[in-house]
């Protein structure tokens, strides 16, 4: 699944290192838009990287992971994530 994925799943210099707390406690309401930004240093609950960098609606919540929709080209496709993987959009 990770494979030829070098370049999108790897963290700048200055970004390395362990992931800040606040990002795994997130919560996002239902209908709210997230970014879809992949953390490399966190496995459980990673999308596929054809998602990294799209932006979906929170469709609902399973456990402490959030069900989104996200355009696929045409198609709808569902993603559950973990909320290290979601950057609320602006």
């Amino acid at each position: 699944m990770r494979k030829k994925s070098r370049d999108k799943l790897s963290r700048t210099v200055r970004a390395r290192g362990i992931s800040p707390v606040v990002r795994a406690i997130q919560e996002f309401e239902t209908g709210a838009k997230v970014h879809v930004l992949i953390d490399p240093s966190i496995h459980k609950g990673m999308p596929h990287p054809r998602f990294h960098g799209k932006t979906g609606e929170v469709v609902g919540k399973r456990g402490r992971a959030f069900v989104l929709k996200v355009t696929d080209g045409n198609a709808t496709k569902t993603l559950i994530t973990l909320p290290e993987h979601l950057m609320a959009q602006k």
